[in-house]
């Protein structure tokens, strides 16, 4: 099975690259541009900034500790899309590993003597992933070896220690090699080093235990917290190790912490991280919309999760997050040309930022995309997922067949042909054409802000709900499944607790959130208000904008920017008098002189920032 992820158990079994395969549309241009572009661009970059040259021993070496996870992850790219540049990477990569498997081109003189922030683990976890990718897509080769030889040295090396690494992933790398593999020592592994987090197997730091995820077992969380890709990157471990060794006390501790991030720390966009200095989630209901960090690489990390949960408890919720993600996060960080991109993805931006060439401080490239930064795995994680998206979209539920995300595509299994046609995001009915068919059942998920959705087979339309609505029938060649999602533009307004952006409401439509953005003659978004209304549609070149109606607020010429109010309520400290002084700052501020009424355009987020620099607002202030 070609797959990044193919648990022996669970709910339900994906379907990989050899089942489904994109046509054209808005994944399946992407993937091509993927291929085409991006794959390139990642690896002309990396050869210019001397991070190939590592591995040719070219001194004085070049790139950050873990600069050679970015090869690897690049590696998983090329093996997914069948890129002809793959053997002579693989090649050069294979040189430099050494006699007993290790392999790492910064740290040979000095192995594993900084866990907190060596990163070797780390990068081996990435050159496995790559290893499984090429030995399912293609078998075995160069690639596939020097992968084994480094999974074996790290088993022989750290089975029997309490060492793990600051940065998990080779945990779910080490359970995808056992099952494509069936070595038993590799999950073993793999449930030793998720066992060991917490206990704690890492030194102190100045940012807290809770940076690593070391400062609790993974049992005892209750909800993700530290280092976001970190903290992700281990609840994908988890999931595959509770899944292959029958651990459903593991399972449901993950499953609650993801919940629980989900509900107090997790950006509209479906983004996760609030804080720039650590990179980490924040407190429950931390989410500020300008200071919103939302690493594209937590976002990946977040598809990641919920998909292993997907395929483990065949629950929509997960699908449901997880296609939020892809739209308004993995889409959003690479332009439109493939060749620049995001590597955080606030919901505000308050000033157009400064165009800069060259490679980039990651620590400073908000709000405007970029060739390539100093830490670069956002890049090559975008090129490895998109190269194996397809096998997000569909899975077998025994004989039954499980649609999850919509998109041009053809998806077979056990003799059952669809053709999916649709113009999804922007048209919200999906067609399924039966080429080949025999009897069975065939489940399409309704997302569940579809309300109003209907499914229409046999000549017969019902209603369907929230979740996996299902179509059962003989299928024959010809035959047809039609689901119709409505989209509507809506307003969606945050949890009072959510207090950076109380007050304020976004627009969402289908599964994409859209933004005002101002990089030419719009209204200065820092003076709008939204009037009430719903959102007027225009298509342009196939792309559905709206229009707000709104209207700008002249500011106030003081010289102080705070007023003096009834200090009394806030004194006296009770939940009523609380409540009594947010309706009459609500008030007042409502109150405030409005200036002309102005038409307030907005795009899908995912496309902000490719006119050039601009200032964006997801969350708008209500008038």
């Amino acid at each position: 099975m070609v797959n990044p992820v193919t648990p022996s158990a669970g709910v339900l079994s994906p379907l990989g690259l050899d089942a489904v395969r994109l046509a054209p549309g808005f994944w399946g241009d992407r993937a091509d541009l993927n291929r085409e572009v991006m794959i390139d661009h990642c690896l002309e970059w990396m050869e210019r900034e001397g991070w190939i040259g590592n591995f040719r021993g070219e001194r004085p070496r070049r790139g950050r500790e873990f600069s050679d996870s970015e090869a690897y992850k690049l590696l998983e790219a090329m093996a997914w899309a069948g890129h002809p540049g793959l053997p002579e990477l693989a090649a050069t990569v294979a040189a430099a590993q050494e006699g007993d498997g290790y392999l790492n081109t910064r740290w040979s003189q000095g192995r594993y003597s900084d866990f907190e922030w060596g990163h070797e683990l780390y990068c081996y976890g990435h050159l496995i992933q790559a290893g499984v990718a090429r030995l399912r897509a293609h078998g075995e080769d160069e690639l596939t070896e020097v992968a084994r030889r480094a999974a074996d040295h790290v088993c022989g090396r750290f089975m029997e220690t309490t060492e793990t690494c600051g940065h998990p992933v080779v945990e779910m790398a080490l359970v995808e090699l056992y099952r494509v593999t069936g070595t038993e020592r590799y999950l073993e592994m793999a449930r030793r080093f998720v066992e060991r987090r917490g206990t704690p197997a890492l030194g102190p730091i100045h940012l807290g235990r809770a940076y690593f995820q070391d400062d609790l077992p993974v049992r005892r969380a209750r909800v993700l917290r530290g280092h976001a890709v970190r903290a992700l990157y281990l609840s994908a471990g988890a999931v595959d190790v509770a899944v292959e060794t029958g651990d459903d006390e593991l399972l449901h501790a993950i499953e609650e912490q993801w919940e629980n991030t989900v509900a107090r720390r997790t950006h509209l966009t479906g983004g996760m991280g609030s804080r720039h200095a650590d990179e980490s989630f924040g407190e429950d209901f931390e989410l500020p919309a300008d200071r919103a960090y939302s690493e594209t690489c937590a976002g990946i990390a977040s598809i990641m999760l919920a998909h292993r949960l997907l395929l483990a408890t065949g629950r929509a919720r997960y699908a449901d997050l997880a296609e939020r993600t892809l739209y308004n996060v993995l889409a959003t960080s690479p332009a439109l040309d493939g060749r620049s991109f995001f590597y955080a993805n606030p919901l505000q931006m308050r000033v157009p930022p400064e165009p800069r060439e060259g490679v980039v401080p990651h620590t400073s490239g908000v709000g405007l995309r970029s060739s390539w930064y100093d830490v670069s795995c956002c890049p090559n994680n975008i090129a490895r997922t998109l190269a194996s998206l397809p096998a997000y979209l569909a899975a077998a539920d025994g004989d039954a067949l499980r649609v999850h995300h919509y998109a041009p595509a053809e998806i077979r299994h056990r003799g059952l042909t669809l053709r999916l046609e649709t113009d999804y995001p922007w048209s919200g009915t999906v067609t399924a054409h039966v080429v080949e068919g025999r009897p069975g059942r065939v489940a399409l998920r309704v997302p569940s802000w579809a309300e109003g959705a209907t499914l229409t087979h046999g000549g017969t339309t019902r209603p369907a709900g929230p979740g996996y609505v299902t179509a059962e029938g003989d299928w024959r060649p010809g035959d047809r499944i039609r689901l119709d999602l409505p989209m509507r533009a809506r307003w969606t307004f945050p949890d009072r607790r959510v207090d950076a952006v109380r007050g304020c409401a976004a627009v969402e439509r289908g599964p994409l959130v859209y933004c005002a953005e101002s990089a030419g003659d719009e209204p200065p978004l820092a003076l709008v208000k939204v009037l009430p209304g719903p959102p007027a549609e225009r298509t342009a070149d196939g792309i559905v904008e709206l229009e707000a109606r709104a209207c700008l607020v002249p500011p106030a010429d003081t010289a102080w920017p705070y007023r003096s109010g009834n200090g009394d309520a806030a004194g006296r400290g009770d939940a009523s008098a609380r409540e009594d002084t947010d309706v009459q700052e609500a008030a007042d501020d409502a109150s405030a002189p409005a200036g002309r009424e102005v038409t307030l355009r907005m795009v899908p987020y995912h496309r902000w920032g490719n006119r050039g620099p601009s200032s964006m607002r997801v969350w708008l202030p209500l008038a």
